[in-house]
């Protein structure tokens, strides 16, 4: 046989299932076939190589059968695929395809050389660094992982080193310790709070040993080499659902060992030229930053919480004066309302990176410089809350989320300004994201996309300034509602992925695809695999 990955095409007649099988290996398109002699039918099957993962010698002991001639077959030899086999609503299951022969030889070759196919998949991880959180969401994540996640990970070869954490930010403090030279990536066993911290941890840790200041606003940051990898176990997984599609620890585990990489932005938040967080979800002002507030005060309900804050704050009904200022994201080839999401092997997000690089070396050149080009827009106003969000924010309780175009890696944020309206209109909005109809569509309801925005608060405002009457003539003729824009408001907080950030003045950055995780995205239409 030749070097990994050289192999030739193999064909032969195996027996899958009691049924006698023709069994083709095509290298050439990576993929594994068979159906029923002599020619395809409806009973064809096939899985790609890459979606392999592992195939093992069988034992032909203790195999009884009814078919007498598959009983004229003397001393079978097998061998077993496990593979991964689609099921609906983008869940992926582990599956076991049993092939048989009496010619021993026949099985060895067969076993060779997909072997040798799996070895030249240099994308897998072969050595991981488990940060496990027992106290997320219900408390089942050191279970989930030890009874769904560890025999996949065993069965696939991979080893792993497993901490399970003991309190807040253990995760990002041993990313900024240890050595991770050995690592071919990240897994984090938890929900949204769980990965935030790893995630904090490996791009801060990737800044210091670039020598890049996290401080600047405007610093550009290294992106992260090794990818990392979510098991769901949180009470909302928001990340995992929009870039899988579902909150399933089999499926994960699945695209962790099949070694998926998915390229997705960061944004970095900042105050006074001092970093705050990161975000790559939900950065919620007014309304998702009251919400998160309050529920933080409230953690002995559980995840009851989120709903009784839920309603309070609805109930509550505050809203907010503050100018919003953005740069918006011309670079990108859609747009929040395109009705275009997110899907495996985006073109928005390809496309839209290629621009962005073609606009960032004109600046590097002395051509041009984009942004100072550009304008920015100004808008102030009462708003009962300000998000943006970086991806979609899909969950099973909203599976179109917060902004169901929004892309994982265009280097864009989608910016959404509920402006004052009525309990009732308000309550409109957020039922929408229940449903399909479209949440954009109101009169107090803005969207747009951009790369960059800042926020103040007006009393804020009003603390900094010397006279009123400057504030009023400052942003004056810019409002689309003047008068109210002087009127004395009390400040929210930001909601930044599920933290509570108490700055109401933020300055915000995109940075496109900064970090890799284990996954495709959100398959359109995905085929059924394997039998199992």
């Amino acid at each position: 046989m030749g070097a990994p990955g050289t192999a030739g095409p193999l064909s032969s007649e195996l027996w899958v299932k009691q049924q006698r099988c023709a069994v083709s290996l095509e290298p050439a398109r990576a993929l594994l076939r068979w159906w029923r002699s002599p020619g395809p039918g409806a009973g064809a099957c096939s899985v790609p190589v890459s979606e392999i993962i592992a195939v093992e010698e069988a034992k032909a002991q203790g195999k009884h059968h009814t078919s007498g001639r598959w009983q004229r077959m003397e001393t079978p030899f097998a061998f077993t695929v496990h593979c991964v086999k689609r099921a609906r609503h983008h869940r992926w299951k582990w599956a076991q395809v049993t092939f048989w022969s009496s010619d021993e030889q026949l099985c060895h070759r067969w076993l060779q050389t997909l072997r040798e196919l799996l070895a030249g998949l240099t994308c897998r991880p072969r050595h991981l660094l488990v940060f496990i959180n027992p106290f997320g969401g219900k408390g089942q994540g050191k279970r989930i992982y030890e009874r769904k996640v560890a025999p996949l990970f065993s069965l696939a070869s991979i080893s792993t080193d497993i901490i399970v954490t003991e309190h807040a930010n253990q995760a990002k403090e041993t990313l900024y310790e240890i050595s991770l030279d050995k690592y071919d990536g990240l897994v984090c066993v938890g929900g949204d709070g769980m990965f935030s911290e790893v995630l904090h941890g490996l791009i801060g840790r990737t800044q210091r040993n670039a020598g890049v200041d996290q401080n600047h606003p405007r610093a550009t940051l290294a992106p992260c080499a090794l990818r990392i990898g979510i098991i769901p176990a949180g009470s909302t997984d928001c990340v995992c659902y929009s870039t899988v599609g579902i909150n399933d620890a089999e499926t994960s585990a699945l695209h962790i060992i099949v070694g998926d990489s998915l390229a997705m932005d960061v944004s970095s938040v900042h105050h006074n030229s001092t970093l705050l967080r990161y975000s790559v979800s939900l950065l919620g002002y007014g309304f998702y930053g009251d919400l998160i507030k309050d529920s933080e005060k409230k953690r002995w309900m559980g995840l009851a919480r989120y709903d009784f804050s839920g309603v309070k704050t609805f109930l509550s009904h505050h809203y907010y004066e503050g100018t919003v200022s953005f740069l918006p994201a011309q670079h990108t080839v859609g747009s929040p309302r395109d009705r275009k999401p997110c899907r495996a092997g985006c073109f928005v997000c390809r496309q839209s990176r290629r621009q962005l690089e073609e606009e960032q070396k004109k600046a590097l050149y002395g051509l041009e410089n984009t942004e100072e080009m550009e304008e920015w827009q100004v808008i102030c106003g009462k708003f009962l809350a300000i998000n943006a969000t970086n991806m979609s924010c899909a969950c099973p309780r909203s599976p179109g989320g917060l902004s169901p175009a929004a892309h994982l890696g265009d280097g864009s944020s989608d910016l959404i300004l509920i402006r004052k309206c009525s309990r009732f209109d308000f309550l409109r909005f957020l039922v929408r994201h229940t449903n399909r109809y479209d949440q954009f569509d109101f009169t107090f309801v803005e969207v747009y996309r951009v790369k960059r925005f800042q926020f103040t608060s007006k009393h804020v405002e009003d603390a900094d300034s010397d006279l009123a009457e400057r504030g009023k003539q400052r942003f004056g003729q810019i409002c689309t509602d003047s008068p109210s824009c002087c009127c004395p408001a009390s400040g929210s907080s930001w909601n930044c992925d599920g933290e509570v950030l108490h700055s109401p003045s933020i300055e915000v950055r995109v940075h496109c695809q900064l970090v890799r995780l284990f996954a495709r995205g959100i398959e359109e239409n995905p085929k059924q695999g394997a039998d199992s």
